[in-house]
């Protein structure tokens, strides 16, 4: 089965692409959007439509294979990728792309990927990540179509693994509406919540005091509206504002701190994502080990999970050699071709750190769809239910297309 042709067109994602550093710096809320200028490059505005760019693989007996170009909600920050804009690479996939990929057989995954991630123009530059994160979705979309099979079991059989026969966990993410979204996803059943969206000092406290307030009260609305035997693990995600509070480099008190959140939310598990954020790979690392490290002496059972910094499977591969964290978000947008996602997962597994396979709110139903058969394939802790911040619909798609896995693998 060979391709014969490429199509294009332009998406909007579940979010929009938002400026953390001029969120970070405090700009205010106008409605739904931000009051002030941008600070990074790229932003017109503090907070954007989200774009996306459907890529559409024209199989020779008339079957379409697609998947979703997409970046990050903080797009330019971290050390990712600058602002993609579907104007600025529908061209670009056409002009690249579309002469290599037409005519090519369909009977192998990773092969054409591995060669699309590593493509580069011929001004030597290596394509947006968003590009490869999408045509790597359509390719693997097309060799299932071409082999009569789930995406999942492409992926199972190239890297030598099994499709998993139970569901993987899943995790939600509330944005600014932390009280109301939290709700939703109890109700719900949501394995994981609430994500929380703690990017500025209103959100924390100066001393730290709101986030603790907070922490309680989803321990007791877990309490109050859960059914039966209901654990939700915590996952709170700061931004790096608990650094920002005590002190990046202050070890001691940010562990004294964690251990009093840890005491609010009991019995529930408690995850904290980017205590700190110390503006650079390196340093990052140091500093999240560092805290993993003092955690694990003390016996406190807080889970910390890496993200800034950390964006690349490379990236992932030196956070978890060096235990810097006790789970990793690998970010899908941000590594590329999906290939990627499924070789951090595996890798995280075998290093025994948790494997977090997240993404962002700005993405799309295709790409979270595709995300799903390669989680079932290749077993992380937990999947990020997206896109959007709205709970219902991003938790809609992930749970669903987990169901339609489990349910045709269960009736072999």
């Amino acid at each position: 089965m060979k391709i014969v042709n490429v199509v294009c067109s332009k998406g909007r994602t579940g979010f929009f692409f938002d400026d953390q550093k001029a969120i970070k710096a405090g700009a205010g809320h106008d409605g739904a959007a931000y009051v002030g200028a941008p600070m990074t490059p790229g932003f017109h505005a503090i907070r954007q439509a989200g774009e996306a760019i459907s890529v559409m693989l024209v199989l020779e007996d008339g079957q379409v294979a697609c998947g979703d170009c997409a970046a990050v909600q903080y797009s330019g920050a971290g050390g990712r990728d600058p602002l993609f804009l579907a104007e600025d690479f529908i061209p670009v996939i056409l002009e690249h792309l579309k002469p290599l990929l037409v005519g090519r057989e369909l009977d192998q995954f990773l092969p054409l990927a591995r060669e699309i991630d590593g493509f580069h123009t011929p001004d030597g530059k290596r394509l947006h990540t968003a590009v490869r994160y999408g045509v790597s979705q359509a390719l693997l979309d097309a060799v299932a179509k071409a082999r009569h099979e789930q995406m999942c079991d492409v992926i199972a059989r190239e890297y030598h693994t099994e499709v998993q026969r139970e569901p993987v966990a899943i995790f939600t993410q509330s944005g600014d509406s932390r009280y109301e979204n939290v709700d939703k996803m109890i109700l719900k059943g949501a394995d994981v919540l609430p994500h929380g969206l703690i990017n500025n000092m209103e959100k924390i406290g100066e001393h730290g005091e709101v986030l603790l307030e907070y922490v309680g009260w989803l321990r007791e609305r877990v309490a109050k509206l859960g059914v039966g035997d209901y654990h939700p693990v915590l996952h709170i995600d700061v931004y790096g504002m608990i650094g920002v509070v005590f002190g990046a480099q202050n070890t001691g008190a940010i562990v004294d701190y964690l251990q009093t959140l840890e005491a609010a939310a009991a019995p529930l598990t408690l995850r904290i994502e980017g205590p700190v954020d110390v503006g650079e790979r390196t340093a990052q690392m140091q500093a999240l080990a560092a805290i993993t490290a003092e955690l694990d002496r003390r016996g406190s059972s807080v889970q910390i999970v890496a993200d800034e910094w950390c964006n690349t499977f490379e990236d992932v591969k030196y956070f978890a050699d060096n235990r810097a964290g006790h789970m990793i978000q690998i970010k899908t947008p941000d590594l590329g071709s999906i290939h990627n996602v499924a070789d951090a997962v595996l890798y995280c597994n075998e290093r025994g750190v948790g494997a977090y396979q997240g993404g962002t709110c700005n993405e799309t139903d295709r790409s979270a769809q595709v995300c799903v058969h390669v989680a079932m394939a290749v077993h992380p802790v937990q999947i990020l239910a997206k896109p959007g911040m709205g709970v219902d619909e991003g938790f809609m798609i992930v749970y669903n297309e987990m169901q339609r896995i489990l349910a045709l693998k269960n009736a072999n």
